[in-house]
């Protein structure tokens, strides 16, 4: 089975779960931004955990399917579209050989997660068929590729519970909160922060009150996660993203929980953020 593309849109890539563990080669894990919608998007049409879906960020995604397939459409409250016909939100879809199926533009949230079920089949890199900023992993597709799709699984697969939640990001403080002041500890627990233009699947670059340092040595670079914010000299922080890199040189005052690490992923230029304490 395969699948034709025929437009990307502002961005299209292959995601699955990522390649952890290739850190010693620099390396990042990188893998789906949004996590749960990732996860949901997979369950919904049977496929285990792991299979590789589309991410498309801003909708614009047009794609023919070759041959009979089963779809769904999680992340955003962008539209899947079937020869002109929309689906329901997160509405599990059999085409016919030869559908168009097309993505618009979502009003809220980023990325959008296509899955087909079968999952997209392109050969792995470093155990993952993710595609990273730095070009690790199967090239971004563009129009006129054919995307191989795997056999169809067996049986239903069960659906992570769909809960995006409102307020403010959750936070587990440190590993470096100790090298800001009391001030800017509590500024970042309470101030809003606006996601800036620059932002990307790499992190967030946030503009809002500038955290001072309550040291001014240098930190030697040490490995990062999803979900960890680093503020630079500038004192602007910025949450890293799915494909952040291995080790970052600049304090982290703070790591978003996973599912708000997922929260962030939907989060658009000009959105406004909050962080708090997770609760115990």
């Amino acid at each position: 089975m395969t699948m034709t593309v025929l437009r990307t849109g502002p961005l299209v890539v292959l995601k699955d779960r990522g390649r952890p563990g290739h850190g010693n080669q620099g390396v990042g894990p990188s893998g789906a931004v949004d996590r749960l919608a990732y996860a949901r998007a997979n369950a919904l049409v049977g496929n285990p955990a792991g299979h590789a879906v589309l991410e498309c960020t801003l909708g614009g995604l047009r794609v023919r399917c070759d041959e009979p397939a089963t779809i769904v459409l999680t992340g955003t409250d962008a539209v899947l579209t079937v020869d002109g016909s929309p689906a329901g939100p997160e509405q599990v879809v059999r085409v016919s050989a030869g559908a168009v199926v097309a993505v618009t533009a979502p009003r809220r949230g980023l990325r959008s997660y296509l899955a087909v079920r079968g999952g997209f089949d392109s050969p792995p890199v470093l155990g993952s068929r993710s595609t990273d900023p730095l070009g690790v992993g199967p090239p971004r597709p563009a129009p006129g590729d054919v995307l191989p799709i795997g056999p169809a699984p067996d049986g239903p697969a069960a659906s992570p519970r769909a809960d995006p939640g409102d307020g403010p990001l959750e936070v587990d403080l440190g590993p470096r909160d100790d090298w800001f002041t009391a001030a800017a500890v509590a500024t970042f627990l309470s101030a809003a922060y606006t996601v800036s233009p620059a932002s990307n699947s790499v992190g967030l670059r946030l503009d809002g009150p500038p955290l001072a340092r309550s040291r001014d040595d240098e930190l030697l670079s040490e490995g990062v996660v999803r979900g960890a914010v680093q503020v630079p000299p500038d004192g602007q922080p910025i949450v890293f993203q799915a494909d952040h890199p291995v080790t970052g040189g600049y304090p982290v005052i703070a790591v978003l929980t996973p599912r708000s690490a997922d929260r962030a992923a939907q989060a658009r230029p000009g959105a406004r953020l909050r962080f708090a304490r997770a609760a115990d």
